[in-house]
């Protein structure tokens, strides 16, 4: 009976080796060639462009000030507790791989004396406003090439407002919102 089984499974791994060196054969013999231009050509109106594609994805964050008319700060809060990792939020509070982030909506950009900020998000110049924050924290390696900083961003729109709200409670007098 033990014998029957060992042919099973010996025709069993024959096949997926003839299989798999067909597979080997087939790459060595046929060498396939892209084309150089598509064979059907879809013939559009002079002067019309193409629809744009629905399900693209967008180019930039969207506009800050109509999303923090509804942010909630609290959750925000719940939103940079992966920021916490890094940075610290309390007032005075030390530097940790980032720098201290209270106080930072409406202050100039580097804002944390003796922290060592990277030359591409020091040449950005300028302050943090909404709209600042907003791009950078969409995707902070686009903002400022080359910078420390290894977050992927925040892709989500509610998210990143709902994190501008946080840092915004955090100051002894917090910014206006924007208009």
């Amino acid at each position: 009976m033990s014998m029957e089984w060992n042919k099973i499974f010996g025709a069993v791994l024959l096949a997926g080796l003839i299989a798999m060196l067909a597979g080997f054969a087939s790459k060595v013999l046929v060498h396939s060639k892209s084309l150089e231009k598509s064979v059907y050509v879809v013939a559009t109106p002079e002067g019309a462009s193409a629809p744009a594609d629905k399900g693209a994805a967008p180019t930039g964050p969207a506009p800050i000030a109509p999303l923090l008319a509804a942010a909630s700060p609290d959750a925000g809060q719940k939103v940079a507790k992966a920021c916490a990792a890094c940075h610290s939020f309390d007032k005075g509070g030390a530097a940790k791989v980032g720098p201290n982030l209270y106080g930072i909506v409406g202050g100039p950009k580097g804002h944390m004396q003796g922290f060592g900020y990277s030359d591409a998000l020091v040449k950005t110049g300028g302050s943090w406003s909404y709209d600042e924050l907003n791009k950078f924290l969409y995707d902070p390696k686009a903002y400022a090439p080359g910078t420390k900083m290894t977050f992927a961003g925040l892709k989500k729109d509610d998210d990143r407002a709902a994190v501008i709200a946080y840092l915004r409670s955090l100051a002894d007098s917090p910014q206006p919102l924007p208009q």
